[in-house]
């Protein structure tokens, strides 16, 4: 069908109204004016359809020129995604320059060509998710050319081994052309075979996280926390060190300084496990609080489904969206203009219809090729004044299966991560506990609840002292406190800039845990046994406290040293 022009009539911000706009459809992107502007329908009626820009309309006036592109906002998945910087629309900015005009298409990745090597012959019956051939891209990660959804056949032909471009057949498929990158509607799922049960669990290389709030692969976390408590620090170190195979980092309505921040540290820092930039995992899409706000509400989508691309490839994906907040703000400014009737604190009624349709875009599967992948999101909530019951963060706490909540006190007593161990949850809990006891550390659940229990009694005994004093409060009670301040120090507080305590391994997790448990035993032993509280509180416990810093990521020995030295300093007192 060819592209239908029509005309504007009306101008209002971002919104632009177009008469003599045949067969077009809710969500169909629509080029205004001269200048092609993208927009995206969102109501017709009676002939006279309503579009949001996703550009600043400035310039653009009735009479202006109106076409549909008779399709929906699509992201174009393939080579070329790990290691680009893209704007919400998913156009490169990378390739684009530091700034995109307005209605620029941003397709210059076109341009470039991508060694394409069969892996199929003709004649051979594909079905959806059946392999075609691979792309080599340089980086750590091949991309896997496959059969797109829905499509099911004989191969009937595929290019020879070469270099091509994204929008080059490669293949067809019962009369279908193959490209070599495919374009996929941003607000659609993308389909699978079936979804896992089993829980793997993702190791984000944070204490805090791991040992008291672990999730699993394919889950869903929020991270509310008000202005100043470290919200997009925590999940910088998750798109660092977390043990996905793609990154897929969503900068909705962030700081520009801070998206340079997250770029530039991707790009100098080596991963572990593969030895290339982690930039080369990582695909990140800038919507900048400096850029156009109605593009803010897709660019959620087109990280979803990136992400997406990459599970039906294989790949276990992390979605970091910082911040959901300043998403639901661009629905709320965008139903105010429309005219919707406001639900609470102005946001559109259908606020928590929204939030659950991301979230339930998570989840492991066996994809339609058979392999096994997963999308796992995490969001930041920005709570107005910390308020926790504000629409958003009320909304998005009943979607998640977990929360680390970000303490204020905290974060201005430099603890960090500020994650409040009073105020999260996780509900993978039971299922990660066995998963762990399978996998060689049944000690886990013990060990977990052990630090929950003391932190508690501590948190409790603290807010106690404060009223009658230290001194005056039982020996015992004071080993409580002195084993909480231990916790929090040696084991829940971490350094992002430190070589040897930024990322912490399962194991080194779990050793400096046990020493500071086995360090509290023998002071409870101590006291039980007469010996003052005032002689334990005057033990220096630096060395315990620092073995986070001065022992590597892995460096079990040095963390035992240093416990059994600290164990031997307190039978002096005995």
């Amino acid at each position: 069908m060819g592209a239908v022009t029509a005309r504007v009539v009306r101008v209002s911000g971002s919104l632009v109204e177009v008469e003599q706009l045949p067969a077009v459809a809710i969500f169909d992107i629509v080029a205004l004016g001269a200048r092609r502007l993208p927009g995206e329908v969102v109501a017709i009626d009676d002939g006279l359809v309503t579009v949001q820009a996703y550009e600043d309309t400035a310039g653009l006036a009735p009479g202006a020129p109106a076409e549909s592109s008779g399709a929906p906002l699509s992201a174009r998945l393939g080579p070329g995604l790990l290691g680009g910087v893209f704007d919400g629309l998913l156009r490169p900015l990378s390739d684009a320059g530091t700034w995109l005009s307005p209605g620029a298409s941003g397709d210059s990745a076109d341009e470039h060509c991508w060694e394409f090597t069969p892996t199929t012959r003709v004649g051979v019956h594909a079905q959806s998710g059946d392999e075609l051939g691979v792309v080599t891209t340089g980086g750590p990660l091949t991309v896997p050319i496959l059969v797109p959804p829905t499509l099911d056949g004989i191969v009937d032909s595929v290019a020879a081994p070469g270099r091509y471009r994204a929008e080059a057949v490669i293949a067809s498929v019962s009369g279908t052309a193959v490209p070599l990158s495919e374009r996929w509607p941003v607000r659609r799922p993308r389909p699978s075979r079936t979804r896992i049960d089993d829980v793997e669990v993702l190791h984000t290389g944070q204490r805090v996280l791991d040992m008291l709030f672990p999730i699993a692969r394919g889950s869903t976390a929020a991270v509310p926390g008000g202005f100043g408590t470290g919200k997009t620090m925590l999940l910088q170190q998750i798109a660092k060190w977390c043990d996905a195979d793609v990154i897929v980092y969503v900068g909705c309505g962030e700081r520009g300084n801070e998206m340079a921040d997250v770029v530039q540290d991707l790009a100098s820092l080596t991963d572990p496990r593969t030895g290339h930039p982690l930039a080369a995992r990582t695909v990140v899409i800038a919507n900048t609080s400096n850029m156009a706000l109605m593009a803010r509400e897709s660019s959620i989508y087109s990280g979803v489904t990136v992400a997406e691309y990459f599970r039906d490839l294989g790949h276990h994906v992390v979605v970091i969206a910082d911040s959901t907040s300043r998403w639901a703000e661009a629905l709320r400014e965008f139903a105010s203009r429309s005219g919707e009737l406001p639900a609470e604190e102005g946001y559109p009624a259908d606020l928590a219809s929204a939030l659950a349709a991301f979230y339930e875009r998570s989840g492991q599967v066996v994809t339609l090729g058979g392999r096994r992948g997963s999308v796992t999101i995490v969001g930041a909530v920005s709570p107005s004044g910390g308020d926790m019951s504000e629409p958003v963060t009320a909304q998005t706490l009943r979607f998640v299966r977990a929360v680390w909540s970000l303490d204020r006190d905290l974060a201005y007593a430099r603890h960090y991560p500020a994650v409040a161990w009073s105020g999260s949850f996780s509900t993978d809990t039971a299922a990660i506990a066995a998963r762990r006891a399978r996998d060689g550390d049944p000690g886990w659940t013990r060990r977990r609840a052990r630090i929950s229990s003391l932190l508690a009694d501590a948190d409790r005994l603290d807010a106690l002292a404060e009223l009658v004093g230290r001194h005056s409060m039982p020996a015992a009670e004071r080993v409580v406190m002195l084993g909480g301040r231990l916790l929090r120090e040696g084991v829940l507080q971490q350094s992002a800039l430190s070589d040897n305590d930024g990322f912490c391994s399962a194991a080194k997790g779990a050793a400096l845990a046990d020493a500071v448990l086995a360090v509290i035993d023998r002071c409870t032993s101590l006291v039980d046994a007469g010996v003052e509280a005032d002689a334990l509180e005057a033990v220096d416990f630096g060395p315990l406290v620092q073995a986070r810093e001065e022992a590597g990521p892995d460096d079990l020995d040095r963390v035992e040293r240093i416990r059994d030295d600290m164990l031997a300093r307190l039978e002096e007192l005995s």
